[in-house]
């Protein structure tokens, strides 16, 4: 992770990581805390690891972000470099009402990575400078 999160924050994701590698399984205590740290998004944000949510977009430049197909079936632009997401509750409660430190769609990109679950997919670099540029279709 680039962008700094709350230490606490950090130090729990990188305990997801040690025990998952460890064990191939997250302690309850640790689920007690993803629970605590990040509110109802993290059973959100796990479910979303679990259906293999989460797709790691790269292109031969460099560059890299991260597609994640929330819930609703809508496909969401993450930067993990510095904690974004395009969908609405980030907008919203992360940034205006700041009563999160993440959505469910960011943190199931760290958990995601944290687990080795992250599906990849490697595009051109006109690929992925379309979808940079991309505005949102509503």
């Amino acid at each position: 992770m680039d962008a700094v999160l709350p230490a606490i924050a950090e130090e729990l994701l990188k305990e997801v990581k040690t025990c998952y590698q460890e064990s191939s399984q997250i302690t309850d205590e640790l689920l007690l805390g993803l629970k605590f740290v990040f509110g109802a998004s993290a059973l959100h944000a796990l479910d979303l690891v679990d259906q293999q949510s989460v797709t790691q977009v790269s292109c031969p430049s460099g560059r890299t972000l991260f597609q994640v197909l929330g819930s609703s079936g809508k496909l969401y632009i993450c930067y993990a470099s510095c904690h974004y997401c395009s969908c609405p509750a980030f907008a919203f409660s992360v940034l205006r009402k700041n009563d999160n430190l993440l959505c469910k769609h960011i943190l199931a990109v760290y958990l995601s990575q944290a687990m080795k679950a992250c599906q990849e997919l490697t595009i051109s670099n006109t690929q992925m400078s379309q979808m940079l540029l991309a505005k949102d279709e509503e």
